[in-house]
């Protein structure tokens, strides 16, 4: 981290405590201070500053770690301990602290990442960034080929149009899909506007790396997966 002054959000990211959306939420619930000061959102600190969330000191993580994790039905990807019980976070149970990149919602299960590098996470979330993400996903009624062919094109969803996607028909009720977004809710929202209703929804993979995993189990990348991911990476914006 260099030695200017940085937003809050991005140096709480960057030291691995958590990801710049929770840093918001964490700041808007005056939870998060500076030198002994509540800190607003886009308040600026240094690396000398002593941050504190929730009256605890926060410091960096030296050891960097990144999990591959099969999230389960009901579990819910959040850091905030508190307001949520059923959390990601006291699920794993891992003795450093990390935070997931991006989500998957409480109805859905499979891959997500978790990691305490504050440097990778908006590179793999950043749509112009086109990094895929696959699911499997099945629905209340037969699919036609309008669904698919609509699916493929976009789907006015949230105030935009969905990007062209990869989407191939693997059974009567189900098909597997590749995006490149990260919408809330995508999937399901499309597939609502066409009049279907999911009923499993599960992620295969991520970028380079595929589900390998019981449901409920993690493991640390191995560095051939790291080195993967790096490359793809490459030129990567961590800007949104």
């Amino acid at each position: 981290m260099n030695k200017t002054n940085i937003r809050i959000n991005k140096y709480l990211s960057e030291i691995g405590y958590c990801s710049r959306r929770e840093a918001d939420n964490l700041i808007k619930q005056g939870r998060v201070k500076a030198n002994n000061n509540l800190v607003s959102l886009g308040t600026k600190v240094s690396v000398d500053s002593e941050i504190r969330v929730d009256n605890k000191v926060i410091k960096k993580e030296e050891k960097l770690v990144y999990l591959a994790f099969n999230k389960p039905i009901g579990i819910v990807c959040t850091t905030d301990v508190r307001v949520e019980k059923n959390n990601i976070i006291d699920y794993i149970n891992y003795p450093l602290r990390i935070y997931p990149i991006g989500r998957l919602d409480k109805n859905s299960e499979g891959l997500i990442f978790l990691t305490n590098d504050g440097n990778i996470v908006n590179k793999i979330l950043r749509s112009k960034n086109k990094n895929e993400k696959e699911y499997i996903v099945e629905v209340s009624r037969t699919i036609t080929k309008s669904f698919i062919d609509q699916m493929q094109k976009g789907i006015p969803i949230l105030g935009t149009v969905t990007d062209p996607c990869f989407i191939k028909q693997i059974h009567k009720k189900k098909f597997r899909i590749i995006l490149t977004q990260g919408l809330n809710r995508q999937i399901r929202r499309m597939c609502e506007y066409l009049n279907f209703r999911v009923t499993s929804l599960r992620r295969v993979r991520i970028m380079n790396i595929r589900l390998d995993l019981e449901v409920g189990k993690y493991r640390h990348l191995s560095k051939k997966e790291l080195k993967g991911i790096f490359k793809l990476l490459e030129g990567s914006s961590n800007e949104f």
